[in-house]
């Protein structure tokens, strides 16, 4: 055991960590995901479920209005959205609150999860919020660009076409690729995919 070790275990760093011990599911863009969380919350039962509901068929409204009558009920129901108008929809739906995309920094992600929380499941005594901006992870960036770049590629369809210009957009804003996201805005469909290309050969140099 390192010191490492031993700060995690102190009563100061649980304290700066008030959600630690609590499970959270997280769907995001994919009607595949969206199944699989179906099927895990059969086994599992999550304290806090984060739904992305600009899912491609809707089903991210779908499950959090499920997944809010079912019993018991899971603690905290989030919606998420890069579209500001899915707030109000996410609660008609039976969400508890919305996150808003991107997350700007920790402390408005743990205090949105720990007004919501059950008294019961609310950590003890005095609670440090982490104000550290949430970075973006670039490998992670990078490979949400590749599946674009795939899913462009492969499904051209109009209707595919503006779900994934749209997930590009809250992935960009998130970020802040503002070459990408003037990039988004290219008409023609080739030349998207060719910057999107150029954006993931410079990734991989870095």
């Amino acid at each position: 055991m390192n010191s490492l070790d031993l700060l995690e275990l102190t009563p100061m760093g649980r304290n700066t960590r008030p959600l630690i011990g609590k499970t959270v599911l997280i769907v995001e863009d994919s009607r595949f995901i969206c199944e699989a969380a179906r099927r895990h919350l059969n086994v599992y039962f999550p304290t806090i479920v984060i739904i992305d509901v600009g899912l491609p068929d809707g089903s991210g409204l779908q499950l959090i209005s499920e997944l809010a009558g079912a019993s018991p009920r899971i603690g905290v129901i989030l919606g998420t959205s890069g579209d500001d108008l899915m707030h109000h929809q996410s609660l008609q739906a039976g969400a508890d609150g919305f996150l808003a995309k991107p997350f700007e920094n920790l402390s408005c992600f743990q205090s949105t999860i720990l007004q919501l929380l059950p008294i019961q499941q609310k950590p003890k005594g005095p609670i440090v919020l982490q104000d550290a901006p949430v970075t973006p992870d670039l490998i992670t960036f990078r490979d949400d660009l590749v599946q674009a770049l795939i899913s462009l590629k492969d499904y051209p369809s109009t209707k595919e076409e503006g779900f994934i210009r749209s997930f590009l957009a809250g992935v960009c804003a998130a970020s802040g690729d503002d070459f990408m996201r003037e990039a988004i805005k290219t008409g023609d469909i080739d030349q998207l995919c060719a910057k999107i290309e150029h954006r993931i050969g410079q990734i991989a140099i870095l």
